[in-house]
């Protein structure tokens, strides 16, 4: 069966309200993550471990989950701008080309705490070592590295699924 595309924006607005929900009532969330924008630091496949945190807790090069246009988005904090009382937070995906428009704080969710990977938990740097920072540059120009990325990914990822033997 077909989703349209209503109840597909219907489901990621659910699923945003959810983990908010989740959040604000439990203080921590796991979401497992579907995009690349992220590459290298954050793989498809990859579960984040997300705290509830404020605006004002939020340090540059911290990885932030915000909610905004019905659906949730994980990007790394460039910079925080404005006073107090009206603080706004720029944002980034390090495969990314261009900064996200500025996230108000009613559409900030949480802090990645940790991302599981494989059985380990690794926690999020607040910047992209030497190797990555040439991965993530090489991911925002050529769309293709990025697709080759994610593939090689996956079939790394199927290589340590071994089946059952009789």
């Amino acid at each position: 069966m077909t989703q349209s595309p209503n109840a597909s924006d219907n489901a990621q607005a659910m699923g945003c309200e959810l983990a908010r929900e989740v959040l604000h009532s439990a203080g921590r969330l796991r979401l497992g993550i579907t995009g690349w924008s992220m590459l290298p630091t954050i793989w498809p496949g990859d579960t984040l471990v997300i705290e509830r945190v404020g605006c004002e807790e939020v340090c540059m090069g911290d990885v932030v989950l915000f909610g905004r246009d019905r659906r949730l988005f994980v990007h790394r904090v460039i910079a925080k701008t404005g006073n107090l009382a009206e603080e706004v937070i720029l944002t980034q995906g390090d495969g990314m080309s261009h900064p996200d428009q500025a996230v108000k704080p009613s559409e900030l969710v949480g802090r990645v705490s940790f991302i599981l990977r494989r059985g380990k938990c690794i926690e999020p740097k607040r910047s992209l070592q030497f190797f990555d920072g040439i991965v993530a540059a090489l991911v925002r120009r050529f769309y293709w590295a990025a697709r080759i990325l994610a593939e090689l990914h996956v079939m790394r990822q199927q290589e340590r699924i071994v089946p059952c033997q009789n």
